[in-house]
Parts: structure tokens; sequence; C-alpha cells
């Protein structure tokens, strides 16, 4: 949620942060079903245990669909993230001082530490000119160690080696696949509670509450 919060703006679809709010529905939901799987084990309630399996099939809906959207998601934004950064990346104005520069692509960058798209040599072909290229780049590009750093290309080493999709592409996955495992795990165990939880009921029938 927070990824999607700070870098919204490489994003065309606001939805693509529903995965962290499900995987949070479902941590919200999560508490109070585990203090009533513990409770029954003690108290032995009828309308607890037909209670605690309607919570964990809401669980179990909520997670599948979390994970399903977090997979999905960390493979089809790749294409709209690196055309989002490339049309960052060419719509920057920028000249060669030592303007440190607050676009959203200079904060991409300083966030990241990151430079261009897939390197700094993406921005020798965005120059302020048809006919001049700079012998400098953002010094959002420099890495946070050299402070004496002003972009400059006689000094590449200064510069951040890795572009920003390699980088933003990396930490979304990350997260996403965070969630996915997750999820499946947790799905597993939830489908074991459930399982266990039948076989105390199927041991203690009850009939006023057959519909359960």
């Amino acid at each position: 949620i927070l990824m999607f919060k700070n870098y919204g703006y490489l994003f065309q679809e606001s939805y693509l942060s529903l995965p962290g709010w499900l995987a949070l529905a479902t941590a919200l939901i999560l508490l109070p079903t585990g203090v009533l799987a513990v409770s029954i084990s003690v108290k032995r309630s009828r309308n607890q245990q037909g209670t605690l399996m309607y919570l964990l099939l809401l669980l179990l809906c909520l997670q599948l669909s979390s994970a399903a959207l977090a997979r999905s998601y960390c493979v089809g934004t790749s294409s709209q993230l690196e055309s989002a950064m490339g049309y960052l990346v060419h719509q920057h104005n920028w000249t060669c001082s030592q303007d440190p520069g607050n676009s959203a692509v200079d904060l991409m960058q300083r966030k990241l530490q990151c430079c261009g798209v897939y390197n700094y040599t993406d921005w020798l072909k965005t120059s302020p000119s048809s006919w001049y290229h700079p012998a400098c780049v953002p010094e959002s590009c420099c890495k946070g160690k050299h402070s004496d750093c002003r972009g400059d290309l006689g000094h590449v080493e200064q510069l951040s080696d890795e572009g920003c999709l390699k980088k933003l592409k990396g930490q979304l996955c990350f997260a996403m696949l965070y969630i996915f495992w997750c999820c499946t795990v947790l799905s597993i165990l939830e489908l074991l509670a459930g399982v266990s939880n039948g076989i105390l009921m199927r041991h203690q029938p009850f009939h006023e509450l057959r519909i359960l």
C-alpha cells in the first residue's frame, strides 16, 4: 500500500493496491478468528464452531483473491512501468546546473538510488536540444556518498549504476510475492483448521443449527 502511495504516478490503474488492502482486511479478521479458535477447545460451544467455519470461509476467499491478484500484478505491470518511466524521463526538463530538482523523476531516482530507465545513458537521448547532447545527467542520479557530485559524465563512478525500472520492479515483485506466499501458507493452515473444526462438529452433532 505504501509503495503504490509513493509511486502512484507510475501506475494508471488505482486498483493495483487492492492486494494490499485485501491482505490488511485479512489480518484484521484473522486475529478474532484465532481467538475464537482457541476458545472453542475450552468451551466447545456449538455457536462458536459454526461461527468459526464462516470466518474461515471468509478468510479463504479474501486470501485467495489477494494471492491471485498479487501474482497477476507482478507479471502484468512490467510493460506499464517501462512506458511510464520512459515518458517521465523524456518529458523531464533539466539542464547541466547545480539545481537538484524536485520533480517526480528526481524524487524517484533519489529514493531508489538509480539513474534513468535502464541506466544513465537514457538521459543522453533526452537532451534539451535535438542537436546538443549534454555532458551530464540530473544530480538525482548521484550516489548519496558523493556530496560533490554534479552529474558530470566525466565521473561516471559517482553515478548510480542501476536503472530505476529494474529496482522498482524488484521491489514491486518482492512485495507482491510476499503477499502471495503469506496468503498461500495461511490458506493451507486455515483449511487444516476448518477440517479439524468439522471433525469436532461431526463428533458432537447438533440439530438446531443444521443449516450450518
